[in-house]
């Protein structure tokens, strides 16, 4: 691309930029303080990146000049100092003033090292990344499975609601804090709400010889039944195989023609007829020959009347509050979901809670640029990307990007990052790791903390972890990207400018 040309197309877009920046601080009005430049910075992302931009990274390259590729946390400082080196190689002048309040490299990283040091209360880091464990319930009667957890390198203990009681957390909790006094390390204690289950309800299947079966045969092709839990279907009727849903949405909110996943994706269907208390579906793709009870449900083209909080969420609330550092928000999805928490919050007076976003569902994601802006009308935030659920939503072939997408969205807003779902899943349960999470694990040192699950050889899994970040570290910190037009970008900035 000839010079004059590259630099007349950059200088429209840093227009622009500028052009937004009255619709940027109506926007970010409400955005706490502590966070109202990196809410800037968020928004002049999603300008460029509504712009395909991958046309100017080889000419630029070859000028010796920025190529935008790793300008995520100083979007306008970036794109200013281009366009200005590109006017001095030109000797044509450059009348623009740099009067708009930015933020640079170094201020970028500083950034997202505070904001990160902020969610997770502490001062400084012995390593960037930080390394959060989800507790078996062996930690309840187990001191002694903690404090090794700790010397191996966890920095956070992950206590999931939707599995024990208070009983098993508030033992898991005094073995935390028996813990930190012994090898004294401070440990952060991070609690996830549960959300809505997305299940089906118990299955009892009676197969030809009479038996009855907690999980229901399914092959390709085959037509189903999905009922409501209360509808009065018998175990098997006439109409074929039932499978019935734990929350009663699953079938009031799905349409014909929606695509509906079971077990991690392993079984798909597609609704073909409704009624008002039953779905049918066609089975498209069958990678396993049964369905089973309580089994996860994901419906990735439905938009859902649930709400975030869950009656079971609300009443964990105020235990969440008494005992957690840091709280994870579970099926989480709009701006209007952010709220709801928020108002429960203030209820309780946590100002002291930190809060984790999850992002396990296309909702979520499509809707992440307003999710952090709302998200920061308080100090003390996170994501974490999901992976798992994210995958089944997105279909497999996607998550890479869509990480990615998150990852450069979060880094634009310098919010930290988790990274979290089968982290060396291998390596926990079994002893020996794959190749595969080994290298899934040099990526993840873009986060800011990474998430292992548990599995009996959770030691030597911690231990992997941290030495891998160690080094890791110190030869990375973000990668350059291609930087074509981001939907989630372009659908952000023609809804809320729908004129602009």
């Amino acid at each position: 691309m000839d010079t004059r040309k590259l630099v007349k197309e950059l200088s429209e877009i840093l227009a622009e930029i500028i052009d937004s920046e009255t619709f940027i601080n109506d926007y970010i009005k409400n955005v706490h303080p502590y966070y109202q430049l990196s809410a800037k910075n968020l928004m002049r992302y999603l300008v460029l990146r509504n712009k395909d931009l991958r046309k100017y990274h080889g000419p630029l390259s070859d000028l010796g000049v920025s190529s935008l590729r790793s300008g995520e946390g100083y979007v306008y400082s970036n794109l200013f100092n281009v366009v200005r080196n590109l006017h001095l190689i030109l000797n044509t002048p450059f009348s623009l003033k740099y009067d708009l309040e930015s933020i640079g490299y170094t201020k970028s990283f500083e950034l997202i090292r505070l904001h990160a040091n902020s969610l997770f209360h502490e001062a400084k880091k012995e390593h960037f990344t930080k390394i959060m464990v989800t507790l078996p319930d062996e930690a309840a009667e187990d001191k002694g499975l903690i404090k090794d957890m700790i010397l191996s390198g966890m920095e956070i203990a992950r206590i999931n609601l939707s599995h024990g009681d208070r009983g098993i957390w508030k033992k898991m909790i005094a073995n935390i804090r028996a813990a930190e006094k012994e090898t004294a390390r401070k440990i952060n204690i991070y609690m996830d709400l549960s959300g809505p289950k997305l299940r089906t309800a118990k299955i009892e299947y009676v197969s030809k010889k009479g038996k009855v079966k907690k999980s229901m045969p399914v092959e390709l092709g085959e037509q189903i039944i999905l009922a409501k839990k209360e509808a009065s279907h018998k175990k098997q009727d006439k109409e074929g195989k039932v499978i019935r849903v734990q929350l009663h949405q699953v079938v009031d909110d799905a349409k014909i023609g929606d695509t509906i996943l079971f077990d991690d994706g392993m079984v798909k269907g597609i609704v073909i007829d409704k009624k008002e208390d039953q779905l049918k579906l066609e089975l498209t793709e069958c990678h396993q020959s049964k369905i089973g009870s309580h089994k996860g449900i994901n419906l990735p083209q439905t938009q859902l009347n649930l709400p975030a909080l869950t009656k079971k969420d609300q009443a964990d609330l105020s235990f969440v509050c008494q005992y957690a550092d840091i709280l994870g928000y579970s099926f989480v999805r709009t701006a209007a979901d952010v709220q709801v928490l928020y108002q429960a919050l203030e209820e309780q007076q946590a100002e002291h809670l930190g809060i984790v976003f999850k992002i396990e569902n296309q909702e979520a994601f499509e809707h992440l640029p307003e999710i952090l802006i709302k998200g920061m009308e308080r100090d003390k935030i996170g994501v974490m990307i999901a992976r798992g659920d994210l995958a089944v939503e997105i279909g497999f072939e996607r998550i890479s990007e869509v990480q990615n997408e998150i990852l450069w969205l979060c880094e634009a807003a310098h919010i930290p990052v988790i990274w979290a779902t089968q982290v060396l899943e291998n390596l926990a349960k079994t002893g020996i790791p794959t190749r595969a999470e080994i290298s899934d694990v040099t990526l993840s040192v873009q986060a800011e903390c990474v998430m292992l699950n548990k599995g009996p050889n959770i030691l030597h899994a911690i231990r992997v972890l941290k030495d891998i970040l160690f080094r890791m570290e110190d030869h990375s910190h973000k990668k350059k990207n291609a930087m074509r037009a981001l939907n989630v970008a372009s659908q952000f900035i023609k809804k809320q400018r729908p004129g602009g």
